[in-house]
């Protein structure tokens, strides 16, 4: 979920070859809920195998990292480790949300009802402890480092995004913002097609939103941009103070020059200074290692063929298809010194 501030954000379209030769950090979490939850079944069922294990996460994995490695792009997954104190009220609460709407899928499958099955059950997506280590199995198959962060990976990324290690951090939320994070991008890995009414298709770019470019546009500093993403809501405070969105906050950091004096007047029922503290000081692991190794195809297989059965036919040409793609690009690399 995170902070979000939609509509008042500078963000801007690049094209892919802006982003080739970089090394991007991933939303490792982030990602593997977009895939879960997109990649599904008219009815709303995920994929699985014939054990009945989920294996949509995997497939978005596979697929969407190999179409932007064979772009150029370096990518390196960053996962969650333990939440702060605060986060743990917001969990409790998507639990019952969860479990509300799991009450509805079933209403609407014992009614046929395809449209909404296919609603609920997005909203009923979860990610267990084994799909996140299968996921990491398969991203160092595919010879993409994995970091597991301390705590929330938007910390750990934008600390790794300012040292220079990374060029940015791939996430949907605006948290990483909060963490200072010097550029994100918030739709590597969606599908990079959008159907339109009618049946046509069209190509979705990469953007980029930049820190400096956000704090320029609105006229503020990160503290005061930290405080904004406090009254709309985070993690630790997701319904933020009532009747606030993003360009009242935007006024309302501008008004008041004192936090103190602004959350005194507001007087939430959330302790801000608790949730301003975990955006400025929250831990990183600083002797993390960035290492990218060649793809070990026999091991891809071996989890998606031999262990989730997936089509061996279609895994062998999408890798003898990267093999080329990498090969060509090696060629085109050598023509330019010749």
């Amino acid at each position: 979920m995170g902070v979000k501030l939609p509509g008042i954000l500078p963000v801007k379209t690049i094209s892919w070859d802006d982003l080739k030769n970089k090394k991007i950090g991933v939303d490792a979490s982030n990602t593997l809920y977009q895939f879960l939850s997109s990649i599904r079944q008219k009815d709303g069922t995920p994929l699985m195998d014939s054990a009945g294990r989920i294996t949509s996460h995997l497939s978005g994995i596979f697929h969407r990292n190999l179409n932007l490695m064979q772009k150029g792009i370096y990518l390196c997954y960053i996962f969650d480790g333990k939440p702060p104190e605060l986060k743990y009220q917001t969990q409790k609460e998507r639990r019952e949300r969860k479990e509300k709407a799991f009450e509805k899928y079933k209403e609407a499958k014992d009614e046929e009802d395809l449209e909404s099955m296919h609603k609920y059950s997005k909203q009923v997506t979860y990610l267990n402890n084994e799909m996140v280590e299968e996921s990491k199995e398969l991203l160092r198959a595919m010879g993409l480092p994995v970091i597991q962060s301390p705590s929330e990976s938007d910390a750990q990324g934008s600390f790794m995004s300012e040292r220079g290690d990374i060029y940015a951090f791939a996430t949907s939320d605006a948290d990483a913002l909060m963490h200072s994070c010097p550029r994100t991008i918030p739709n590597l890995t969606l599908s990079q097609t959008r159907k339109l009414p009618g049946g046509k298709f069209v190509y979705i770019q990469p953007q980029i939103i930049e820190l400096e470019d956000v704090l320029s546009h609105l006229g503020i500093n990160q503290d005061q941009l930290i405080v904004m993403g406090i009254l709309t809501g985070t993690d630790y405070n997701p319904k933020g103070v009532p009747g606030i969105g993003p360009k009242k906050a935007l006024n309302l950091v501008k008004q008041f020059k004192k936090f103190d004096k602004l959350f005194s007047e507001l007087n939430p029922d959330f302790d801000w200074k608790k949730i301003y503290a975990i955006f400025k000081s929250m831990p990183v692991m600083k002797n993390y290692q960035l290492k990218w190794n060649p793809l070990d195809e026999k091991k891809i297989k071996e989890i998606l063929v031999e262990k989730h059965d997936f089509s061996e036919e279609r895994i062998n040409n999408l890798l003898k298809k990267y093999s080329e793609n990498k090969e060509e690009n090696k060629q085109k690399g050598l023509s330019d010194f010749i």
